[in-house]
C-alpha cells in the first residue's frame, strides 16, 4: 500500500478546492476521505482504509477499479499510438463502432464518438434536428442530460439547471415516478396517462411537430425512478404519430447495468437514436451517439472530435465489452441486484424510514421518507456518513436529495450484498431512525 505521507490529504484538498476550482463543485460527506487507490470492487484512502464502492463513480467503474485486463490494453496502445484525432485513420475506433452496432438493440448502426454523456446527448439532439429539420424538444420532468446549453434547458431538475436563459422551443411532459405521481394516479388504473400527456403537449404546446422526446430509459439523478413496462412503447407509438424521434440517454444505465446490455431493452423498445458514455470506457473518457442507417446519413456537413474515439479510449471500449461478455456482468447485474433489491424490500418492513425500493439491475434506490412521505434527507445523510465511516461508498440522488443510490462495479459478490445489507440493518436499528 502507499505511504500517506506522500499525499496532502483531505482537509488540504478542500482548501485548495476553496482557492483554485469553482464553487459549483460539491463533495460527499461532511469528513470524506482521499481516495488514492482502486482495485475492483474496493477503494482505498490515504490511510490505506479498505472500502466497498457501492457507486462505482457514478455507473463508471462497471468492470471494477483498475480492471488489469482493461488496462493492459490501454497500456498496449499507449505504448504504441495515443492520439491523432479521429479525422485521421486509426483501426480501434471503427472496430469498436462495428461491435457497438451489434450489441445495441434492433437496427442502431452508425456511431459517433466524442468524450463526455453531455457531448453524446448534444451530438443526439443535433442529428435528430437535421433528420427531422426541427429544433423544438420534449424531455421528461426530473430528468438530467448534460452540462451544455442545450442539455442543461433539457434537464428538468432545478438544481442542475443553472443557465440564467435556458433555450426555449423545450417542453416537458410528466416523468413515470408511480411512487410520487405527478398526475396523483396509482398505476395501472392510470393508464400510463404520464405517458398520454405527450400528445398533448405535441398538439397544445408545439408547433405539432418536434425533433425528439429524450429520456433516461431508468431517470438516474431523479432517484432511480423506472417507468411501468409498457411506458415506452406507449410513447414510441405517440411520436411515430407524429413523426418525432425518441432518443434514450443510457448515459448511466449502459454496459448490463440493469440486467440487460441497455436498461431500454427492459422495455422492448428500439430508440432512433441512443446516447452512451461513462461505463464504456471504464474510467477512461469515450463516449458516442448511435442511430440507424437512415438516420446517420443525413449528417454529412462536415463533423469531428478531437479526442473522440482516440485511440486509446476505443482500446479501452473494445475491452470492456470483451470483459462484460467473458465475465458475464449482465448475469451478475440481474442476480446481485434481484438479491439487493430483496433484502432492500425486506428492511423496509423492519425500518419503516425506507419508503420505496426500486430499480433493475444493479441500479437500486432506497427512498428515505418521514412518515408523511415527506423527503428524509437529514437523516439518509447521517446514515450515509455512517456507511462511509464502516467502510462503504453509497451515492445519493433524487429530487429531495432523499434516495439511496446502489450503483456499484458489476463485480461485486453475493457476499458483498449481504455485507451492505447486514451494515446498513445495523445502523438503521441504532439511529432508531
Amino acid at each position: 500500500m502507499t505511504n500517506s505521507n506522500q499525499f496532502i490529504g483531505a482537509e488540504k484538498i478542500i482548501e485548495k478546492k476553496k482557492k483554485y476550482i469553482m464553487p459549483c463543485l460539491g463533495h460527499f460527506y461532511q469528513n470524506p476521505p482521499q481516495f488514492v487507490k482502486g482495485d475492483m470492487q474496493y477503494l482505498y484512502d490515504v490511510n490505506g482504509k479498505k472500502y466497498l464502492d457501492c457507486y462505482a463513480g457514478v455507473s463508471v467503474i462497471n468492470c471494477g477499479h483498475c480492471n488489469q485486463e482493461i488496462i493492459s490494453k490501454m497500456i498496449e496502445q499507449i505504448k504504441n499510438l495515443q492520439h491523432v484525432c479521429n479525422i485521421y485513420l486509426t483501426e480501434n475506433f471503427v472496430n469498436l463502432a462495428e461491435k457497438l452496432s451489434e450489441v445495441t438493440p434492433g437496427n442502431l448502426q452508425k456511431s459517433f464518438f466524442c468524450s463526455t454523456g453531455t457531448e453524446a446527448n448534444e451530438g443526439a439532439l443535433l442529428l435528430a434536428s437535421i433528420y427531422t429539420k426541427s429544433s423544438e424538444f420534449i424531455a421528461l420532468q426530473n430528468g438530467l442530460h448534460g452540462r451544455t446549453k442545450l442539455t442543461m434547458s433539457l434537464t428538468g431538475i432545478g438544481m442542475w439547471r443553472t443557465d440564467p436563459n435556458p433555450v426555449g422551443g423545450i417542453n416537458f411532459a410528466p416523468n413515470p415516478y408511480c411512487y410520487r405521481c405527478p398526475l396523483g394516479k396509482n398505476y395501472p388504473e392510470c393508464d400510463l396517462e404520464c405517458a398520454n400527456k405527450i400528445e398533448e403537449i405535441i398538439k397544445n404546446y408545439t408547433s405539432g411537430k418536434i425533433a425528439a422526446l429524450i429520456a433516461e430509459s431508468i431517470q438516474g439523478n431523479a432517484g432511480i425512478v423506472v417507468p411501468p413496462k409498457n411506458y415506452f412503447k406507449r410513447v414510441k407509438e405517440i411520436l411515430q404519430k407524429y413523426n418525432a424521434l425518441l432518443i434514450i440517454d443510457e448515459v448511466q444505465t449502459g454496459f448490463a447495468r440493469s440486467g440487460k446490455m441497455f436498461a431500454i431493452e427492459n422495455f422492448d423498445v428500439v430508440p432512433d437514436i441512443m446516447s452512451v458514455a461513462k461505463a464504456l470506457g471504464n474510467g477512461q473518457p469515450i463516449s458516442a451517439f448511435i442511430s440507424t442507417e437512415e438516420i446517420a446519413d443525413t449528417y454529412t456537413r462536415p463533423g469531428a472530435s478531437t479526442l473522440g474515439g482516440n485511440p486509446v479510449s476505443s482500446a479501452a471500449g473494445l475491452a470492456v465489452l470483451d470483459y462484460i461478455e467473458k465475465n458475464n456482468l449482465i448475469e451478475n447485474a440481474k442476480n446481485r441486484g434481484e438479491q439487493l433489491k430483496k433484502g432492500l424490500l425486506e428492511l423496509s418492513k423492519k425500518h419503516k424510514i425506507i419508503g420505496d425500493v426500486r430499480g433493475l439491475g444493479l441500479m437500486i434506490g432506497a427512498e428515505f421518507v418521514h412518515a408523511d412521505k415527506s423527503p428524509a434527507f437529514v437523516e439518509l445523510d447521517k446514515i450515509l456518513e455512517e456507511m462511509k465511516n464502516r467502510g462503504f461508498i453509497i451515492g445519493k440522488n433524487g429530487i429531495g436529495r432523499n434516495v439511496m443510490a446502489f450503483q456499484p462495479p458489476l463485480v461485486i459478490t453475493e457476499e458483498n450484498v449481504n455485507e451492505i445489507l447486514n451494515a446498513l440493518d445495523l445502523i438503521l436499528t441504532e439511529f432508531k431512525f
